[in-house]
């Protein structure tokens, strides 16, 4: 019999081109799920990992925000996380995370996404069994650990395939930063993250959301995903973007910051459009080494709650796709995927995402 095999992109260390190479398909165990990929996009921390930003193993394949149509289904594998059956055929979401076995995070403190041992897709070597654990190639294992949501049929590839990622990621943030009705809430970055942010927080309630970056093009596609004004920072002054967020939002500031920009001297300017009481949520400093300088006598005096989100429960993707699916009429969330690349095409869809003249690319195998 003749061994099945596929294509990934694989990079063996930061900054090296992308090669195409093939690797062995073999058939799953009973506790996996092999997926042919149908799309998967470029998160900002792909390109983190890529330019050694992040550690990442390598040689490896990156992509982590995936679906796929169900290649062959594992003999103990009957139900995805909502009790509905699978099927070979069916189009699937996962975490982005998976881990087996015993966990003191997730049995203790309800946290499996800070399990000891997590490990991520898109962040595996690719020279192990089973081969396929990144977004970027033909095929993908889902393996033991993971969280497995069937996809409705109405949802497009381009709705569906952020869900597992930005889109989790986002439910995680709000529901920590606690917005609630008639809030004033600002969004650092109008990323994917920010976009979805935007929106979340208007169906929570907030009666102004402001958001805030120094990419034109982003600023003005937030206004279709809730954003009721936006700033542009570049070349400003800290002081005076502050004292603008602050005018909008009398008489002492807004009750909530997200920030989702990856960048650490927004933080300093984020405590300071705070009112007193209010709650500031950290989820784009991804990066080791994100240093920043605050006076912590704020903290202190302004009553200020800081959260960091990392990851998602599982259940957040649950949340996620049931967002995505009621709001689709409401949020064109389609469009945020804005460009289709080949898998032999990676590093052009990497530049270009890197560069920021695409909002997400998506590669199509």
């Amino acid at each position: 019999m003749v061994q099945r095999t596929a294509r990934a992109a694989v990079y063996d260390a930061p900054n090296t081109p992308f090669a195409i190479r093939h690797y062995p398909l073999r058939d799953v165990h009973a506790d996996e799920v092999l997926v042919r990929v149908v799309m998967s996009t470029i998160c900002r921390s792909d390109i983190h990992s890529y330019h050694g930003h992040r550690p990442n193993p390598c040689p490896g394949i990156l992509g982590h925000e995936i679906i796929g149509v169900i290649d062959q289904l594992g003999a103990d594998i009957k139900r995805d996380m909502r009790g509905d059956p699978l099927a070979v055929g069916d189009r699937i979401t996962w975490t982005e995370y998976f881990h087996h076995g015993e966990s003191y995070y997730r049995d203790v403190h309800d946290m499996p996404q800070k399990s000891q041992g997590v490990r991520k897709y898109g962040h595996d070597l690719v020279e192990e069994d089973p081969h396929f654990l990144g977004g970027f190639a033909e095929y993908c294992y889902v393996v033991p650990g993971t969280g497995i949501l069937k996809l409705p049929e109405e949802l497009s590839n381009e709705e569906a395939t952020p869900i597992n990622c930005g889109v989790a990621t986002m439910v995680c943030v709000t529901e920590a930063t606690q917005i609630q009705m008639g809030d004033v809430v600002a969004i650092q970055g109008l990323g994917l993250l920010g976009l979805y942010g935007c929106a979340m927080a208007k169906t929570r309630g907030a009666r102004l959301v402001i958001g805030l970056d120094a990419v034109a093009d982003r600023l003005k596609v937030a206004k279709k995903f809730g954003a009721d004004l936006t700033i542009d920072i570049s070349g400003r002054e800290e002081d005076d973007i502050v004292a603008q967020v602050r005018e909008l939002a009398p008489p002492d500031g807004v009750d909530a910051v997200i920030e989702v920009c990856g960048v650490p001297a927004a933080v300093p300017a984020g405590m300071k459009m705070l009112r007193i009481g209010g709650r500031y949520t950290l989820a784009g400093l991804v990066n080791p080494d994100a240093k920043v300088t605050v006076d912590a006598n704020l903290f202190v005096k302004k009553w200020i709650t800081l959260r960091g989100i990392h990851n998602y429960h599982p259940r957040h993707l649950i949340q996620a796709l049931d967002f995505v699916v009621a709001n689709r009429g409401r949020f064109p969330f389609r469009e945020i995927v804005d460009s289709k690349f080949k898998l032999d095409d990676l590093a052009e869809a990497f530049k270009r995402a890197s560069e920021r003249s695409v909002l997400r690319a998506a590669i199509v195998p």
